[in-house]
Formats: structure tokens, C-alpha cells, sequence
């Protein structure tokens, strides 16, 4: 049995499972997104900061954030162990993704959630 360090003793199922998940989850997402802009038609700063002034709507879009950085970094990972045959290079690479989703993540909390 091969064992990958980089892959934090997920099994394949569950790395399967949660990129179904999250791809739903953003699915869902951009429908209602889209949705609401086209029921807006006359959309301005107010309407749509009205949206986001809304609990609910700032835990969806939190949700939207977390799944599309597990999605990001599965879709990722797999791509690096699969074409990065250095391993100095893949956990180089791998790094770098890791740093630019938590980036990423903290910007979007900083924006939904902060003054």
C-alpha cells in the first residue's frame, strides 16, 4: 500500500466525496447569484448591500469561500502529484496553493464579516 504524505491520510472516497460536495455547494451558489441579478434588474450599492447585511447570506457565501478553497486545493493536489514529479518542485507548488487559499479565505472573512 503506497502512502502520500502530502495527501494528510484522506482516503481517495473522501476527497471524491468532499469535491462532489463542495461542487454542489458552489453550484447553488452562483444559480441563486445569478438569480438575483437577473430578478434585480435595477440593482444599486444598497440592494445588493442590503443582501449582504443579512446573516444567512453571509454564512451561505462563508460556505460558498470554504468550498471552493477544499475544491480549489483537491483539484490542485491532484494536479501536482499528478504532473510534478519533483518532489522539491510539488511541495514547492503545493505550498504556494496552500498560502494563496488561506490568503484567500482570510480576504473573504476580512470582507463579509469585518466594520
Amino acid at each position: 500500500m503506497v502512502t502520500n504524505i502530502t495527501s494528510f491520510g484522506r482516503s481517495g472516497l473522501s476527497d471524491w466525496l468532499m469535491q462532489r460536495v463542495s461542487a454542489v455547494i458552489l453550484a447553488l451558489y452562483t444559480v441563486f447569484i445569478v438569480a438575483f441579478l437577473l430578478l434585480n434588474p435595477d440593482l444599486d450599492y444598497y440592494v445588493w448591500s442590503g443582501l449582504f447585511n443579512q446573516t444567512w447570506m453571509r454564512i451561505f457565501s462563508l460556505l460558498a469561500f470554504v468550498a471552493l478553497a477544499a475544491h480549489a486545493w483537491i483539484g490542485l493536489w491532484t494536479v501536482t502529484t499528478d504532473y510534478l514529479k519533483s518532489t522539491r518542485l510539488r511541495v514547492g507548488a503545493q505550498a504556494v496553493i496552500i498560502l494563496g487559499i488561506f490568503v484567500y479565505l482570510v480576504w473573504g472573512i476580512q470582507i463579509l464579516w469585518g466594520a
